[in-house]
């Protein structure tokens, strides 16, 4: 079928029909949810050649990860963004170029891709501190969006982040309130600039009610279960040991979990934890009820709407830059109480 005869089969002018395929805001959702409807029962499917041929676009946008963040590709995070990325791409007829380079290739990986015109635009994952990769790209001319930001940079740019120093504001006045004073953190490596940024939500906080955080109980880490499980160990078998921890990630505080546990210790009442959750579709932190109180935000919808940045500035070039700041809500689970009157010292 074309575009032509399913404008027919609905009576709506092809150019409507092409506007509600690829998301444009002025056609009717009413509108839009019929056409995308009767495509679907259609099997209907752009012509993506012809429709390059017809835009002068590639119809494509590329992911960039290098060698050392390969594991970004398994990490759960990254692949429920990509796959809400991914439905926004499939909607308005591009496609997906996912490039995995050495690092030292990972600038002239951006120049190929601008230079051969393989893609229309760009999404730049795990953003540092001081951030290279936006100069470049600004240099380039080539549309992106950050997903997250990078304090450093002070030129503008366009990008998508969740407000990470609010979030642990909240979850750090939430074990404050709780009665919780030696609060530790078991953060992401603090040259991402989520990192520092959570890491300032949890110093305002503590400030803000006369309280000095403790350097020895703050931790900048790869996020892995096996390293939260020893950092969490560690902290435990302190002489004076935190009454509650905040993670930045399920995974770190699987094994946190794991090592309260090896200390016969239980989460909500020996120990609190509130961790943050990126909603993931294969990670579910709990069923009725959250197994960790967390600061929670949807990854996968992140990917939709950074994508739908992108493809308006590909769409509408010099509109930018464009920025979305998404809130965090609190969800309390099981994994938080008052603070203990004593917690017991792993020792070994």
């Amino acid at each position: 079928m074309t575009l032509k005869e399913l404008a027919e089969s609905l009576g709506l002018s092809p150019t409507t029909v092409s506007r509600a395929l690829n998301g444009y805001p002025e056609v009717r959702e009413e509108t839009r949810w019929r056409v995308l409807e009767a495509a679907r029962l259609a099997h209907y499917r752009p012509n993506t050649r012809a429709k390059s041929l017809a835009t002068g676009r590639a119809q494509a946008i590329g992911h960039v990860i290098p060698l050392t963040s390969k594991h970004e590709i398994v990490n759960p995070v990254f692949a429920d963004f990509i796959a809400g990325a991914g439905e926004t791409y499939s909607r308005a007829g591009y496609e997906m170029v996912l490039t995995v380079v050495n690092d030292e290739d990972e600038a002239q990986a951006y120049r190929d891709l601008q230079a051969r015109g393989t893609v229309d635009g760009v999404i730049v994952h795990a953003p540092r501190m001081n951030d290279m990769r936006i100069p470049l790209l600004t240099e380039l001319g080539m549309p992106f969006v950050v997903h997250g930001r990078a304090s450093g940079c002070m030129i503008p740019y366009s990008w998508l982040d969740i407000n990470n120093q609010r979030a642990f504001v909240r979850a750090t006045d939430f074990l404050l309130d709780l009665g919780h004073r030696r609060i530790a953190l078991i953060n992401g490596l603090e040259f991402m600039d989520f990192a520092y940024r959570r890491r300032k939500g949890v110093t305002q906080a503590m400030e803000a009610r006369g309280l000095t955080p403790d350097p020895d109980l703050m931790h900048n880490v790869e996020m892995t279960e096996t390293i939260g499980y020893d950092i969490a160990r560690a902290l435990l078998a302190l002489p004076d040991p935190p009454t509650a921890m905040l993670a930045s990630s399920m995974i770190l505080a699987i094994g946190i979990r794991r090592a309260a546990a090896d200390a016969g210790l239980r989460l909500g009442r020996d120990l609190s934890v509130i961790i943050h959750d990126d909603e993931l579709s294969y990670m579910r932190n709990g069923t009725s009820e959250p197994l960790f109180t967390a600061v929670r935000s949807s990854v996968r919808q992140a990917g939709r709407q950074a994508a739908e940045l992108l493809l308006d500035l590909v769409a509408n070039p010099g509109s930018g830059p464009l920025t979305r700041l998404l809130e965090v809500d609190l969800s309390v689970g099981q994994s938080t109480g008052p603070v203990s009157p004593r917690i017991t010292t792993v020792t070994g």
